[in-house]
């Protein structure tokens, strides 16, 4: 029996597909004959317009003359799709390029296509549109959306995307059937066509001559009252992390690290002149410009904000300037419940810096602590979780002791504990994931530390989302089935009641060292043999060396040097 298609399938119930109403215009704009792109982003318009990967996108097609680019906010999935620019139905535009930031967005990407009458799934659709994917998933794990995606950019937008994109204008303009067009495109640089490109595919980079330097930090397009960090404009300080957590993609996928100049950051910060400044990056205090960009920021009265720091980079002079400056809050990782946890993740924290950096916080009067911790690492136990509840002790004691007289200045702490998933293109990938049971459980022993612990609240995430999180991110191309019966059937869980793959085959095993993954048919330049060292120091509690801040070329111990070097044009 043939499979219902598009519109044709069983909506949810109480979930009709319908356009906001007179939205959808009775004719289409003249895009003087410019390509139509479509660019869609998961999420509602707050949300999007908080996200940068998508921004950098859009800016560089949109002075592009020969393309015409309308941007499509996702939502939740459920309304057929309208252009935010000029209201226009998406079915009327020959290129869709999707930017996929997280795996939880295949749902609504699904959801809305099908929504707007275009069918989800690629062999249903053997013309125009072409269905782009790109962003982080496109370079970590395509395989799930390869049943749906006509082709992936692999790797960062700046190096060749709009190239790709004037190539399909020409095609489209010439009337070059997609099958043909696909198929002469297929070995260009960054872009991963299933079927046709030979694989692996090379991750794009833009990368200038000055190797560390992050020469094209991306920056917001918009800022304003709709986006979820209003008046802000967000800028990237540094792409990459040198310190090698082995958990954290981030830190393999972005390889090599590179920091923005200040230079480039106050020029950005110049031209938007935004009321306020958000700072992203993965590794904010090894920025060498950071105090001075801050400086600069304070001096013209631009507010600013920071991610995530780390303790052994939280100095007096920073704090008391951040204070000064305003900032109440402060985040700091630790990563692991215990130091041999902290070692298997390779993660660098002398806990007498960390309950110095608490006391100092304190003493400077933050008002609000956040401290992040993982849970269901493969080697924890018992004794992990008793060494957590002496050092919580320290912690509270260290606030206690910088608080002095000043009592008016309490500093809540929030400990946010989420759930490790051992992601794709880590050390990590080899390794079982906790069962939800024992994560619940996990959560549970953490909530009784806390509790007796004036002023300290627990934050944790729900262990069903990780393990889905887990299974899309670790799946091959079977795994898109999940996310049709997720749009068919209303939600999540019920589609995983009837998801035929055995999940527990993705997730509760240690892989063997010789496995190959479906992620593989991308190449991000890290050897996979590096990564299976890293995961068998991981079991060792061994620590491995941090990136060099000269860049990569000077340690070969990755294996990103010999890729850099065997770049094309290199």
């Amino acid at each position: 029996m043939k499979r219902p298609s598009g519109a044709e399938r069983k909506r949810p119930r109480g979930r009709e597909r319908v356009p906001r109403p007179g939205a959808v215009h009775a004719s289409p704009p003249d895009h003087g004959g410019r390509l139509p792109a479509a660019l869609l982003i998961p999420g509602d318009t707050g949300m999007g317009l908080s996200a940068l990967g998508w921004q950098v996108v859009h800016r560089l097609l949109a002075r592009e003359p020969e393309i015409a680019v309308e941007r499509f906010f996702l939502g939740k999935g459920f309304d057929a799709l309208v252009s935010e620019d000029s209201g226009c139905s998406l079915t009327i535009f020959p290129l869709m390029a999707a930017s996929v930031s997280f795996e939880e967005d295949f749902l609504p990407l699904l959801r809305a296509l099908d929504a707007t009458g275009v069918p989800s799934e690629k062999a249903e659709r053997p013309d125009y549109p072409l269905v782009l994917v790109g962003g982080p998933i496109a370079f970590l794990n395509p395989a799930p959306l390869i049943p749906l995606a006509d082709a992936f950019w692999v790797g960062e937008a700046e190096v060749g995307l709009v190239e790709f994109c004037l190539a399909m204008k020409r095609a489209v303009f010439e009337g070059v059937p997609k099958a043909e067009f696909l198929a002469s495109v297929k070995d260009m640089p960054g872009l991963f066509v299933p079927g046709l490109s030979k694989t692996p595919v090379r991750r794009v980079l833009a990368l200038g001559e000055d190797a560390p330097r992050l020469f094209c930090p991306a920056a917001s397009t918009y800022t304003g009252a709709s986006s979820a960090i209003p008046d802000a404009m967000l800028l990237e300080v540094n792409r990459g992390c040198p310190h090698a957590c082995r958990f954290c993609a981030a830190g393999y996928i972005y390889r090599p690290p590179r920091h923005a100049h200040m230079a480039d950051l106050v020029k950005l910060v110049e031209e938007g002149a935004p009321q306020k400044v958000g700072l992203i990056g993965t590794a904010l205090t090894d920025w060498p410009d950071l105090l001075p960009f801050l400086r600069w920021l304070a001096e013209r009265k631009t507010k600013f904000s920071l991610a995530s720091m780390r303790a052994d980079g939280l100095t007096e002079e920073l704090l008391a300037f951040l204070r000064q400056c305003g900032i109440r809050t402060i985040t700091l990782a630790l990563e692991g419940a215990s130091e041999r946890l902290r070692r298997a993740a390779n993660k660098r924290l002398d806990p007498e810096v960390f309950i110095s950096a608490v006391e100092r916080c304190a003493r400077h009067g933050v008002n609000h602590l956040r401290v992040y911790l993982i849970l269901g690492w493969p080697w924890e136990g018992p004794e992990d979780y008793e060494e957590l509840e002496g050092f919580l002790g320290r912690i509270v004691a260290a606030r206690d002791r910088g608080h002095g007289a000043k009592t008016r200045e309490f500093m809540r702490i929030t400990l946010g504990a989420s759930s490790l998933v051992p992601k794709p293109f880590t050390p990590m990938q080899w390794a079982p994931m906790m069962s939800e049971e024992r994560l619940i459980a996990a959560q549970k022993r953490l909530a009784e530390m806390v509790r007796p612990l004036r002023g300290v609240a627990l934050s944790v995430d729900a262990p069903f989302q990780a393990r889905l999180q887990g299974v899309l991110s670790r799946g091959g191309e079977e795994v898109f089935e999940l996310v049709r019966l997720a749009a068919e059937h209303g939600g999540w869980k019920k589609a995983m009641r009837r998801f035929e793959v055995e999940t527990a085959e993705l997730l509760d095993r240690e892989r063997a060292a010789d496995e190959i993954f479906p992620w593989e048919v991308v190449d991000v330049g890290v050897r996979r043999n590096v990564l299976r060292r890293e995961y068998e120091r991981a079991a060792r509690f061994v620590h491995s060396p941090v990136c060099p801040p000269e860049g990569c070329g000077k340690c070969g111990l990755c294996g990103m040097d010999a890729w850099l070097a065997a770049a094309p044009g290199r």
